[in-house]
C-alpha cells in the first residue's frame, strides 16, 4: 500500500466528511451571536463611559431636558383647571343649618371653605359702603408694614348653624336687660344707647338700639384697639353675625341698611 493512498486528495474532500454537533446548528449560532453582539456593546459602552466621564452628564442631561419636556406637556392640558378664584364660578351654594345661601366666592375668607354643599360656618367680609368683594391684598414687607397701614373698610359675617341656640332678638329681650344700666342715652336721631354694667359678663360694653332702620349692635369701647360692634339675626337654621368697627355708628342708617341688603342678597331662592 502507498503511504498516501488513504489521504484525501484536495480540500473539498476534506470539508466532505466533517459533521455538525447539536450545538453547532445554524439557529444557535444566530441567537448566540446576538447575545454576543449585545454584550460587546454594553462593554464597549461601559469602557467609553470610563474613558470620558462627561458622557455622564450627557445622559442626564438628556433624561432632564425629556423629564422637563413632560412636566410642561403635563402642565400645559392641565393649566384651564388651574385657575385663580376669578376663574371659578361667582357665586357657590351653600348649605348652612339646612339654609341655603348663594354665597360670592370672592368674599369667602377661607379657602378651606370655597366649596359649594353643606358646611358649619362659612367667614365673609365685604368692602363698605359698595358691599363688593374685597380685593386680593397686596404683599406688605416688615419694611412698609407702617407705611401701608389698611382704611377700616370691611363689614364681617359670620353664618353659622345655631342648633336651637337662644335666638338674637330673645336674647335681647330676657338676658340683656340683667345687665344694662337703667337709664339709656340718645346718640343720634332713632338711635340710643345703653351701657353694660361693670362686673357683668358683657362689661366694657354698649348695646346701641334703633327701630327704622331696625339695627341691634353690642359694641366694644375705645381703648387700645378701636371698638368693635356686633350685629346678629337668625335666617331659618343659621344666624347671621355681622361685625364693623364702632366709629360707624356716626353713619349708622347706611350701616343698617348694609346688613339689610347682604341678608336678603345672600338668601337662596326659596323652593
Amino acid at each position: 500500500m502507498a503511504v498516501g493512498a488513504g489521504l484525501p486528495r484536495n480540500h473539498a474532500e476534506i470539508a466532505r466528511p466533517m459533521a455538525y454537533s447539536r450545538d453547532d446548528s445554524p439557529g444557535s449560532s444566530s441567537t448566540d451571536a446576538s447575545f454576543m453582539t449585545l454584550l460587546s456593546t454594553a462593554q464597549h459602552i461601559a469602557r467609553d463611559t470610563r474613558k470620558d466621564p462627561r458622557s455622564h452628564m450627557v445622559l442626564i442631561m438628556v433624561a432632564a431636558t425629556i423629564t422637563a419636556g413632560a412636566i410642561a406637556l403635563v402642565a400645559y392640558l392641565l393649566w384651564p383647571t388651574w385657575g385663580d378664584a376669578s376663574n371659578g364660578p361667582g357665586r357657590l351654594p351653600v348649605s348652612v343649618g339646612g339654609t341655603l345661601f348663594n354665597v360670592p366666592t370672592p368674599a369667602i375668607r377661607r379657602k378651606i371653605q370655597r366649596h359649594s354643599g353643606p358646611q358649619e360656618r362659612v367667614d365673609l367680609s365685604f368692602t363698605f359702603p359698595s358691599l363688593e368683594s374685597p380685593e386680593v391684598p397686596k404683599h406688605v414687607s416688615a419694611d412698609t408694614v407702617e407705611e401701608k397701614v389698611q382704611p377700616i373698610d370691611r363689614i364681617f359675617l359670620s353664618i353659622s348653624a345655631h342648633h336651637d341656640t337662644l335666638a338674637p332678638d330673645t336674647r335681647l329681650r330676657t338676658i340683656y336687660p340683667r345687665y344694662l344700666e337703667q337709664a339709656a342715652t340718645p346718640v343720634d336721631d332713632g338711635l340710643s344707647m345703653r351701657a353694660f354694667r361693670d362686673g357683668s359678663p358683657y362689661s366694657n360694653e354698649d348695646l346701641f338700639v334703633a327701630s327704622a332702620p331696625g339695627l341691634i349692635a353690642r359694641c366694644t369701647r375705645d381703648g387700645a384697639t378701636p371698638g368693635m360692634c356686633l350685629s346678629e339675626r337668625r335666617v331659618d337654621g343659621a344666624d347671621l353675625t355681622f361685625r364693623f368697627p364702632r366709629i360707624w355708628l356716626g353713619q349708622w342708617r347706611d350701616v343698617a341698611d348694609a346688613m339689610d341688603r347682604l341678608t336678603v342678597q345672600l338668601q337662596g331662592p326659596k323652593g
